[in-house]
């Protein structure tokens, strides 16, 4: 539930989700980072600015997972931004090139 789209969770996964980050507060931090990012990848121009505020964010955090993940994005921080903020996808390409029959 943390990794899908929060609009895409229906009320009973929004109820769960509450009641499982309450019941282990360590959840809360990471829970809150997650529901911030997933905006983002919605592209629009300001994901940019966002993105940069996002791992300000996640840095003052203790979140040592969530502490790669954003030096990752950083490291080919020209390509992010461009994934963040254009309109184009090569979505319907890797679903083709990804696609996977039944064995012979």
């Amino acid at each position: 539930m943390l990794l899908t789209r929060p609009d895409n969770l229906k009320a009973e996964q929004h109820g769960l989700l509450a009641k499982l980050t309450a019941a282990c507060p360590e959840m809360i931090q990471p829970a809150a980072a997650i529901r911030d990012f997933a905006p983002l990848l919605v592209p629009h121009a300001d994901n940019a600015d966002a993105l940069s505020h996002w791992i300000v964010q996640v840095r003052g955090a203790d979140l040592p997972h969530l502490h790669a993940f954003a030096r990752g994005l950083e490291r080919d921080r020209d390509a992010v931004n461009a994934a963040l903020t254009l309109p184009y996808s090569n979505g319907p390409t890797e679903g083709v090139n990804c696609e996977t029959g039944p064995l012979d």
